[in-house]
């Protein structure tokens, strides 16, 4: 898998998921393994040049946080040329443009999926991105607008032809949200229409077979996952074994989740102080109990934390109150466990338990 001028170690990318997929996680999902590449929360190109607080925090990162893209979202060509000049000045392996999301206050202002509807004007914004910088610049997009406007193949190859060094690809249309299923053919038609270019494919993976079976259906080169990583941080790990051998590794040790998690906790106070970094951490706890099985008061207790100690008190309960769930050497009984997760577009059969779309900064449609 190669990206630009890079080769990557694994065709496995983290999809940017605002408010979640910040420095902490992805130092977290670095440390487990099998993450080839990862991409910040979508950052607003304009608030970037304006060295807003917020803005700047986004793009933060750290030793080890390597290869790394900036995401940027906007609509003025002049605005988005330089954000992508300072991300390159800021020492990123590459600028994503962000052409996918589908909440209002981004495609209201031309961003996100409105740039799927103006192949012309979205070509020339992005031509004069990739004259302007020598990193590769990428682009992420949905199949299109609705069913009865898919774009998606036409403008990667508009995109190609302007220089961008690969797409990815959520095989949703805009109309869609995170809703129905995804589209796999849509994937494959994106593939079909470009000729040099790696083409990355998105949506509903939980699973390492359902990236295989992205991967085998579409023909796109590599994978990127968003939700799913965060019902389980191992899914780059051991994706990533199983392209490789076909033997799917074993599910992590209940006690190596719990330490990963303390570990995710700890990076969140680090970055964000611990006041607010306890209080962030309220949502992304719940994310990791969905492996847990029995896990209703941890669930409560943890939204009301607001520093390590209540956290650790919070976990030290659970971890008492969940014994009664295991056997005799601390594992839980069969009749416990999750239920296994499964994507949308497994031939297996329905898919299992939907996955949450989790609220963030721009949760407003």
């Amino acid at each position: 898998m190669r990206l630009g001028p890079y080769e990557l170690g694994s065709p496995l990318f983290l999809s940017p998921l605002a408010g979640y997929t910040n420095l902490p996680f992805r130092l977290t999902l670095r440390e487990i393994g099998g993450l080839g590449w990862a991409t910040t929360d979508l950052v607003n190109a304009r608030s970037l040049l304006e060295r807003n607080p917020t803005a700047l925090k986004l793009t933060e990162t750290a030793p080890g946080d390597q290869p790394l893209a900036i995401q940027l979202f906007g609509s003025v060509p002049e605005e988005m040329r330089d954000a992508a000049i300072e991300c390159e000045r800021m020492g990123v392996q590459s600028v994503d443009i962000n052409m996918g999301c589908p909440v209002k206050k981004v495609v209201k202002i031309g961003g996100g999926s409105a740039m799927m509807t103006e192949l012309a004007k979205t070509a020339a914004l992005v031509r004069g991105m990739v004259d302007a910088v020598k990193i590769p610049v990428t682009a992420k997009m949905r199949l299109g607008w609705d069913d009865d406007n898919l774009t998606a193949p036409d403008l990667a190859r508009v995109l190609e032809d302007v220089g961008v060094a690969a797409v990815f690809v959520h095989g949703r249309t805009r109309a869609q949200g995170f809703s129905g299923r995804v589209n796999l053919a849509g994937i494959r038609a994106v593939v079909q229409a470009v000729r040099r270019i790696p083409v990355i494919g998105n949506g509903d993976v939980t699973t390492p077979e359902a990236a295989r079976h992205m991967l085998a259906e579409t023909g796109c080169a590599g994978v990127s996952v968003g939700r799913g990583a965060f019902y389980d941080p191992w899914i780059f790990r051991r994706t990533d074994a199983f392209l490789r051998t076909g033997t799917l590794p074993p599910e992590p040790a209940f006690a190596d989740r719990i330490a990963v998690m303390r570990r995710h906790f700890g990076r969140y106070l680090e970055f964000y102080g611990q006041e607010r970094g306890a209080r962030l951490f309220r949502k992304v706890a719940p994310w990791y109990t969905r492996t847990f099985g029995p896990a209703k008061p941890f669930k409560q207790r943890i939204i009301t934390i607001a520093s390590r100690a209540d956290f650790e008190a919070a976990l030290t309960e659970y971890l008492a109150w969940r014994a009664q769930f295991c056997d005799e050497a601390g594992q839980l009984l069969p009749r416990f466990a999750p239920a296994p997760l499964t994507s949308s577009f497994l031939e297996e059969g329905e898919p299992g338990p939907a996955i949450k779309v989790p609220k963030g900064p721009v949760e407003v449609w």
